[in-house]
């Protein structure tokens, strides 16, 4: 087994609490979603759309997902009334995600539910913590990122 360094430990392990948490924060939001009639991953792309109208490459990319998971989520929600496709003007078939009222609706009580939810378990925790933790996790993003579009990065097999 190789043996990690001090910083390659401490990385290591806040990968796998990422993971942790994202399985757990997924998971509430599912809760917190289903009432209007939405999951996790769809309340994330009204969130995005509800900025206003975009392309589902720019969705993906906002999000860190692929454009295909996007497509079938935004192609989901346009099925069930929450988003409609409309022409883009800056691309002939590229068209862009906007927002029907029944998706702004369901947002808003998803919205409603997240920020008592937020407010119970912000509370529990101090606020200089959570300040330090998304201070931490926002510089490891920027490091995968960074490492990502690195030429030294290897190639990825395919």
């Amino acid at each position: 087994m190789t043996k990690l360094t001090a910083a390659a430990t401490a990385f290591s392990e806040l990968v796998v609490e990422v993971f942790r948490v994202n399985g757990l924060a997924l998971e509430a939001g599912d809760l917190l979603a289903r009432p209007a009639g939405l999951t996790s991953a769809r309340w994330q792309v009204l969130g995005v759309v509800d900025h206003g109208p975009a392309p589902v490459s720019n969705v993906a990319r906002m999000m860190g997902l692929t454009r295909q998971g996007v497509q079938q989520i935004a192609d989901a929600l346009q099925r069930e009334g929450f988003v409609e496709y409309v022409e883009n003007p800056h691309h002939r078939t590229a068209k862009l995600i906007s927002m029907t009222e029944a998706g702004r609706e369901a947002l808003r009580q998803v919205e409603a539910r997240h920020a008592a939810w937020a407010d119970r378990l912000g509370k529990r925790i101090d606020p200089s913590s959570l300040r330090a933790a998304v201070d931490a996790l926002r510089q490891a993003r920027q490091v995968l990122e960074e490492d990502a579009s690195s030429p030294a990065r290897p190639a990825r097999k395919g």
